[in-house]
């Protein structure tokens, strides 16, 4: 083992999860506002990733479920990805591929309350019609 894997946990990876998971929750608490104000009305899974998001504010919800959530919302906050946002058609079908996946995989720790606290952040009616 190098001195340089050592040094970044490489050796353990019990040690390198919460670096990445540290490093994840602050690029989606940095950019993901920031990107929803741009492309909100452009992309269909909106309400998904915004409820995603609350969710992983919440104190609730297990740390394995924040981690993989974090690590969708850091993919579709990063400006460097797969398929570049801008390409018209595409741009996002990667970051809704990574997301739908990620959220697939914890779907039962997104409650009513998450998804009711993205629809009032994004603007949206409630489900219930009230309001």
């Amino acid at each position: 083992m190098s001195q340089r894997d050592a040094e970044s946990g490489l050796e353990n990876p019990d040690l390198a999860l919460p670096a990445v998971l540290a490093r994840n929750e602050e690029t989606v608490r940095q950019g993901f506002w920031k990107k929803m104000a741009r492309v909100a009305g452009r992309v269909p899974f909106a309400e998904e990733a915004a409820s995603a998001w609350f969710c992983t504010r919440d104190p609730a919800t297990p740390l394995r479920v924040k981690a993989t959530l974090l690590g969708a919302l850091a993919y579709f906050v990063l400006p460097a990805d797969l398929i570049p946002d801008f390409v018209a058609g595409l741009g996002f079908t990667d970051d809704a591929t990574v997301l739908m996946a990620a959220i697939g995989l914890v779907s039962s720790h997104i409650k009513p309350a998450h998804r009711a606290d993205a629809r009032k952040a994004l603007g949206l009616p409630p489900l219930d019609g009230k309001s």
